[in-house]
């Protein structure tokens, strides 16, 4: 008793305060047990509270990488199928996207304002949401140039309650990412945000921006409160005047405020405020912002040219200046007005503010207005036309099940079956002896996917990996391409017309020919064969 005595110490923690003890007392076995219990989980602390010289100063649940959201067990206690079905729902997941043409703003002005606060300290996305944030920001300024190559972005942050301007308003990715990379190292998250600051720093960037391009604010917001020196409410009439849209990406919860900003800002609509689920959904809701706008029918502009300069890359035999670093390079871009040197496109001239641009930027940012359609699945009753993948060449998997004929085995009847054991049984009605054929299996395992997807127009077939590449980075169809229009029209008419005409059951599936078929001839076959009774019967796939 006195040895358990001396070596427990009162930790202010409720986990770690011991349990009633039992009648026995401490002298028994029991508070033995105890203490020896008490002595091993206290080994790493010293009486006054402090970390042993041996001990670690991290807790255990500051490692956990949550590995058990990858893990999801099946019906049939296997995880092999339900990751590829997650693979392949993920990758599927375009389809949800509408396609229809649409009039989308193709030059773009996006301010993106980030959330230096405290609260992007918390560690509830790995490793910090600042950390995370910083990442994604980087990812995000790629993808928006790709996306949108003759579109300019701000970067601002919101910081101790000042708004802090990180990069100035531009069209060169690199100069964006270094100001981002600098941040990560000189910036630690502090003090609270202020939306007002930002917005109003924001709105100032956008102000002088032309009127045929658009006006954007992408706020990541990851506190709960804002601290503001005036009235939000005027900041926000202010937003709507200057046809300024706001999309909000929540880290915490939602925001009164910030829900009334996005609906003011867009006419109503508050789908563009999302709050995170996981880092996955963060990206995803990040990621959101690359595509352009719906251009609002209510806004009356009248129709104008804009100029624009295409100029050629030159290579000089002496290095000189450029106007827009004042970098001594030997080759660059000489505009065609005022034949100043810069190095890199799109961009504007520093000299007379003419607009610089490729023919392949107009037609990357082409793809917005008349996005490629959806291509659909092909079913197992057309597969058969295809092997290979059109583009990467790759194998189809092939059916099983239609390549071999189903095999019935009939089983001899014994002493020991019983009548809840057999699928056919012979059963008699007035003394006449009748064979009952097997019941149709109401839960048959569905058919694995054909892994081939057709254009709605050549009738092509690709694999899932080309189908991705050429809707996210291709923008095209490789056979419509490839295939003169004369043939594309060809195919498309003596194609079957189960391809991309939307046919499904009641049940909402596809139909598929191919099944009821296997159902009618094993059906005939049980019907024309004798089955003695008492036996079983088999069918094998």
């Amino acid at each position: 008793m006195a040895d358990s005595d001396e070596d427990f110490v009162l930790s202010s923690s409720g986990d770690d305060r011991p349990k009633a003890r039992g009648a026995g007392g401490g002298g028994g076995g029991g508070g033995g047990a105890a203490g020896s219990s008490r002595r091993s989980t206290r080994k790493s602390k010293r009486a006054d509270g402090a970390p042993a010289p041996g001990a670690t100063k991290r807790e255990k649940w500051e490692d956990i990488q949550r590995s058990w959201d990858n893990v999801v067990e099946g019906a049939d206690g296997s995880i092999a199928g339900t990751v590829i079905g997650l693979l392949e729902a993920t990758k599927r997941k375009r389809l949800l996207r509408d396609t229809t043409p649409i009039q989308r703003g193709i030059i773009r002005h996006l301010v993106l304002i980030l959330d230096l606060s405290s609260a992007m300290l918390e560690k509830d996305l790995r490793p910090t949401r600042f950390l995370l944030t910083l990442r994604y920001a980087r990812d995000f300024v790629t993808e928006y140039f790709e996306q949108n190559p003759i579109s300019q972005l701000s970067i601002i942050g919101m910081h101790d309650g000042l708004a802090l301007r990180i990069s100035d308003m531009g069209g060169n990715p690199a100069d964006h990412l270094t100001a981002l990379q600098e941040k990560a190292f000189t910036v630690e998250p502090k003090g609270a945000s202020s939306l007002q600051n930002a917005l109003e720093m924001g709105r100032a960037e956008l102000f002088h921006t032309p009127t045929h391009g658009t006006r954007e604010i992408l706020l990541i917001f990851g506190a709960l409160s804002s601290s503001d020196p005036g009235d939000i409410h005027d900041t926000i009439k202010s937003l709507i005047e200057d046809r300024i849209q706001v999309r909000i990406v929540g880290l915490a919860a939602q925001v009164a405020v910030c829900r009334e900003l996005v609906m003011k800002t867009n006419d109503g609509d508050d789908s563009a405020y999302g709050v995170i689920l996981d880092e996955g959904h963060y990206r995803e809701l990040m990621m959101a912002a690359t595509t352009p706008p719906v251009t609002k029918t209510e806004e009356k502009s009248v129709p104008s040219l804009l100029m624009m300069g295409f100029p050629s890359r030159t290579v000089e035999k002496h290095e000189s200046f450029c106007s827009c670093h004042s970098n001594l390079t030997k080759g660059g871009y000489i505009c065609p007005r005022c034949t100043a040197k810069v190095c890199f496109l799109p961009t504007e001239c520093p000299c007379c503010g003419l607009t610089l641009i490729l023919s392949t930027h107009l037609a990357r940012s082409y793809h917005h207005l008349f996005p490629l359609k959806n291509w659909v699945e092909v079913p197992w009753s057309e597969a058969h036309t295809s092997t290979h993948c059109w583009s990467c060449q790759s194998p189809f998997p092939t059916n099983q099940s239609q390549t071999s004929p189903i095999k019935i085995k009939i089983r001899k009847p014994s002493t020991t079956a019983t009548a809840t054991t057999t699928t056919a049984t012979a059963s008699k009605s007035n003394g006449a002896t009748t064979t009952s054929t097997a019941p149709e299996n109401d839960h048959q395992p569905p058919q694995p996917p054909t892994q081939r997807y057709a254009c709605t127009d050549c009738k092509t077939h690709f694999c899932i990996d080309c189908d991705i590449f050429a809707h996210e980075s291709l923008h095209n169809c490789p056979g419509c391409q490839s295939l003169s229009e004369e043939r594309v029209k060809a195919r498309a008419n003596m194609w079957p017309s189960s391809i991309g005409d939307g046919t499904a059951d009641a049940a909402g599936e596809p139909t598929s020919s191919s099944m009821r078929t296997q159902v009618a001839e094993a059906t005939k076959m049980l019907e024309n064969s004798k089955i003695a009774p008492g036996s079983s019967m088999e069918v094998d796939n």
